[in-house]
């Protein structure tokens, strides 16, 4: 109950218990040590090359989450992968719950602490399909303002799977609006458009979003797509726990994902494009559903990261590869906000 998600190496202090907490450090240069929470980074470029002295860490989150929301400015987070022996991962859980056919990995926890509730091979390694666009919005959001715009290219309309559909090739489009159709419906399209609009071309993106990964000391994730409909995309529950924390707080993102629905300007006849998101939990006016995604493919399964706030507290659950998403993180958020 006492677990807090963290990341990189382990460094334990004297006289610290199996149930105590670990401080960890982020093997990049730029970050010199992980805390519950997030902090700022208000460092130029020069300062976040690798020869660059260690920002300041804070131990509590931001007071203005739009701060974050300009191109570049995005924290490094409070929490990212943990380590394989890290006691926070193999420690005592806050409630008990069995499934008839668990899911294949599962995490419950605290938003703002990190704290680990309820876990279920956190450190297991499966597909994620969708759940992809999680990295793919963070860094559109890093390195796009929401008014820009970008030329919908050939290939957003050679895409398989789940799609916005009506991308107008060759016009320029928001990336508040591409950011939609990312988001709600889970359009593949969009994650092109946005990937090329970004980085030039989805082979590039995808190198980004690995960057990225490594540089949030996600150790059990990799990127083939932007997407998620690439089967080589996978992670584990302890990473997307740590994504999770660091998206959510990113206000640009946090209001898209809670809508049921979204009607944005769109160049296409009548001049609106009328959105649904695949959130079962939106879906079906679950109390306190504020985000986050979804993802499905045959490798993966059913996958689904929930958050929920209620009265002072917001946790997530996360369960990939279910094979009932929103009956299980209902019955593991029923457990863990009267824990």
């Amino acid at each position: 109950m006492t677990s807090v998600l963290q990341g990189g190496r382990r460094r334990r202090r004297p006289g610290a218990g199996i149930g105590r907490l670990l401080l960890l450090l982020v093997p990049v240069a730029i970050v010199v040590g992980v805390v519950v929470g997030f902090r700022h980074d208000h460092s130029s470029s020069k300062s976040r090359s690798r020869s660059s002295r260690p920002a300041p860490v804070h131990t509590r989150a931001p007071a203005s989450p739009r701060a974050q929301d300009q191109p570049g400015a995005t924290p490094s987070p409070g929490t990212a992968a943990p380590d394989p022996a890290q006691a926070a991962l193999a420690g005592v859980d806050a409630f008990h719950l069995r499934f008839k056919d668990p899911p294949r990995a599962a995490i419950v926890f605290d938003v703002k602490t990190g704290e680990v509730l309820w876990r279920r091979n956190p450190l297991k390694r499966t597909p994620i399909a969708s759940l992809t666009k999680i990295m793919t919005a963070l860094l559109v959001v890093e390195h796009k303002h929401a008014g820009d715009e970008i030329r919908i290219p050939k290939d957003a309309l050679n895409y398989a799977g789940s799609g916005v559909g009506l991308l107008p090739k060759g016009r320029h489009v928001t990336i508040e609006a591409l950011l939609h159709g990312l988001l709600l419906p889970s359009g593949n399209d969009a994650a092109i458009a946005l990937a090329d609009g970004v980085a030039g071309s989805r082979a590039q993106f995808v190198e980004m979003m690995n960057e990225k990964a490594q540089t949030l000391g996600l150790r059990c994730t990799h990127f083939a797509s932007p997407s998620g409909i690439d089967d080589r995309d996978h992670s584990c529950a302890a990473d997307l726990a740590a994504l999770t924390r660091i998206v959510i707080a990113k206000a640009r993102i946090a209001r898209i994902v809670r809508k049921a629905h979204a009607v944005v300007r769109f160049p296409i006849k009548g001049g609106k494009l009328y959105l649904n998101n695949t959130n079962p939990l939106l879906r079906m006016d679950y109390p306190g559903t504020i985000g986050l995604k979804t993802g499905d493919t045959f490798k993966a399964g059913h996958c689904l990261i929930a958050v929920v706030h209620r009265g002072r507290r917001t946790l997530a659950a996360i369960v990939p590869h279910s094979q009932n998403p929103p009956l299980q993180v209902r019955r593991l958020f029923a457990k863990a906000f009267r824990a």
